[in-house]
């Protein structure tokens, strides 16, 4: 009897926002009966090389990914990146300039809150990994160990909400050049959860139709954060311009309630992404 695998293309680890360093989601993977995950750190590579080591000989097949921050308007709007060349001039660029506006952004974001509520600086290092890329989540993790709100998910809804006083935009380059960005590096880009806030907040088609025409790959649809109108708007966009469908879970470990596999894609789209995707076999080769 054939098993069906279980792949699970976005996943975080403590080198951006989760709490599992890579070796750690490896066995997470392993325990849940995940066949494939993608490793979609924010705006780094830099647990590749881990995650890889520590799936090898597993059950579980690592893709090296990452989830790209852009801006769109006065929206930040991610685009999960696969297979692509981290080596890459302008992604290597590109994403530390974004890993340095995320920094310099939370620290005056830090400042802000420390004028209210017992925060330091320092309180949120100990929430990071060294080298990794800092944000709102560890922000948000050393609020829960002040004592200021119960978990993470508490504090997006109250201190850090983006109507709560602080929040404050930093760089990312437009989901277009994110995608230029992406494909000229031999990657696949898909657009993240981009139905949120419902079928009125997605992307203009217009936008959609030109990231498909730069060599946009699909849309994340199967994610617990799309409302279910949303979802209807992303199918018939994805049937339109002939863009592929992937379900995710977005694990962060005990950073989200969100859990391994609970939104997969399928075997005949991963495929399509490993023979559309030439970046990550040159680097590798």
């Amino acid at each position: 009897m054939s098993v069906t695998p279980r792949i699970d293309l976005h996943t975080h680890s403590s080198v951006s926002d989760g709490t599992e360093t890579p070796t750690q989601l490896v066995r997470a993977a392993v325990a849940a009966g995940v066949s494939t995950i993608a490793l979609t750190d924010h705006d780094s590579t830099a647990g590749w090389v881990e995650a890889l080591a520590a799936a090898a000989g597993t059950s579980v097949d690592v893709v090296p990914g990452m989830e790209l921050s852009t801006n769109y308007g006065p929206a930040s709007v991610h685009m999960l990146a696969y297979l692509f060349d981290p080596t890459d001039a302008e992604i290597v660029s590109v994403t530390a300039r974004i890993r340095d506006g995320r920094l310099h952004r939370a620290e005056r974001i830090v400042e802000r809150i420390a004028a209210d509520y017992t925060l330091s600086w320092e309180d949120v290092l100990a929430e990071s990994v060294a080298g990794g890329t800092i944000g709102r989540p560890h922000i948000a993790d050393a609020l829960v160990k002040r004592g200021h709100v119960a978990n993470r998910s508490a504090a997006f809804e109250s201190i850090l909400h983006w109507q709560g006083g602080y929040y404050e935009k930093y760089y990312a380059p437009s989901p277009l050049e994110g995608v230029r960005m992406i494909v000229g590096a031999g990657g696949v880009p898909v657009l993240a959860h981009p139905a949120t806030f419902g079928r009125y907040r997605v992307i203009e088609e217009s936008a959609i139709a030109a990231l498909a025409d730069a060599g946009l790959f699909g849309l994340e649809i199967d994610h617990r954060d799309n409302t279910d109108d949303g979802k209807v708007r992303l199918h018939e966009l994805a049937a339109k311009y002939n863009l592929a469908i992937t379900g995710s879970s977005d694990y962060h470990g005990a950073g989200k309630p969100n859990r391994l596999a609970e939104n997969t894609t399928s075997e005949d789209v991963l495929e399509r992404i490993f023979a559309t995707a030439t970046g990550y076999a040159r680097y590798s080769a």
